[in-house]
């Protein structure tokens, strides 16, 4: 009698734990996997795990993604794919010139472009009144950078006699990378007399952009790259960059210890004017939708800003943001220029391949 009594209590027992069970996956969220094309720059967000908690337990969605450039992603082959993230609004309406309308498209981040450089050259640079310090920030005169370059002055000429060559701004290759389409498209206003360039003045404009991208040779396709190869190779084989605010704020917040070793080193200049990357989240699904909806979720947007270092729509100022590891950023990003259009852009994009 008392081993029925004990197989009948183990019987319940595990009914319970069997009902518990069933209530339990009853009640958890279905986890829809979306896959995707994304920008390098983007990829520690989307694999950051407080992110992928935030995905999963509030949206059951899960961002799997495929690497590509910007401009590269929107003539590759989208079977299966439920979104698109490009880093630029040029890299939408060249979507939309190739498919039309997306199911939904929406800005979700924002990154200026800055140029990266050392210390060495930040000195040198400086001495030839190309720097201008506001706080623990500093500026880059571009018209000045761009009449050295086109001048084909030597690193020897400015007090660096160490660094080979002419002086010039490594930069992706602007006909499948964002940065480097970005970086294009501030040049073009710097040698349009700091306007906006227009068709008007576009052909006397790409002579000069097609000299100043000819003498760089190879050129990554992708922003992470260049950043990483920046950071690893020294001042020698890389003395200058152009990339996202956003690549040192993430490395400096998620690498704190190699951040340290170099910090005072590696400087973060903010060209004088800059451009935004607006970092455009295109949906082509309902499943991209969902990824959407995530991403815009306040706490994703929050995290974006201090541990990625995307100017989101509630980034605080970073006066305010104490946990900002990184040195020199902003306050405020104010001198900026407009990004041409992209009837102008195409045509930029053509003649630099």
């Amino acid at each position: 009698m008392k081993k029925k009594l004990i197989g009948l209590v183990l019987l319940i027992v595990i009914m319970i734990v069997i009902g518990v069970i069933y209530f339990i996956s009853g009640r958890a969220p279905k986890i829809v996997s979306v896959d995707g094309y994304v920008g390098g720059e983007k990829i520690e967000l989307l694999e950051d795990a407080e992110v992928q908690a935030i995905f999963e337990e509030k949206y059951g969605v899960q961002a799997d993604y495929s690497r590509a450039g910007s401009l590269d992603m929107m003539t590759a082959d989208m079977e299966g794919m439920d979104y698109l993230f490009p880093s630029s609004s040029i890299a939408e309406e060249y979507y939309e010139d190739l498919h039309g309308s997306p199911q939904q498209s929406e800005i979700v981040l924002n990154t200026p472009i800055v140029l990266y450089t050392h210390r060495s050259v930040l000195d040198a640079f400086d001495s030839h009144g190309l720097i201008t310090q506001s706080g623990s920030s500093y500026y880059v005169d571009m018209p000045k950078l761009v009449e050295l370059i086109q001048n084909d002055t030597a690193w020897a000429d400015i007090g660096l006699p160490e660094l080979y060559g002419t002086i010039s701004v490594d930069t992706t290759d602007p006909s499948s990378s964002n940065s480097g389409n970005m970086f294009s498209a501030l040049l073009a206003n710097v040698l349009n007399g700091g306007q906006t360039l227009t068709e008007e003045n576009l052909q006397q404009i790409l002579p000069q952009l097609e000299d100043i991208f000819g003498k760089l040779g190879y050129m990554e396709t992708s922003s992470s790259d260049l950043f990483s190869q920046f950071l690893r190779m020294g001042v020698g084989a890389k003395p200058i960059i152009a990339g996202y605010e956003s690549q040192l704020i993430e490395y400096a917040a998620l690498y704190p210890d190699q951040y340290e070793s170099m910090k005072d080193d590696i400087v973060m200049l903010y060209p004088a004017p800059t451009v935004w990357s607006t970092h455009v989240f295109i949906a082509l699904d309902d499943n991209g939708q969902l990824l959407l909806n995530a991403l815009l979720d306040e706490d994703v947007q929050k995290l974006a800003w201090e541990k990625h270092g995307f100017r989101t729509g509630n980034y605080t100022t970073v006066s305010e943001s104490e946990d900002l590891t990184a040195v020199g950023v902003a306050d405020d990003i104010t001198q900026v220029t407009q990004v041409p259009s992209y009837d102008v852009m195409k045509v930029i994009i053509e003649q630099l391949q």
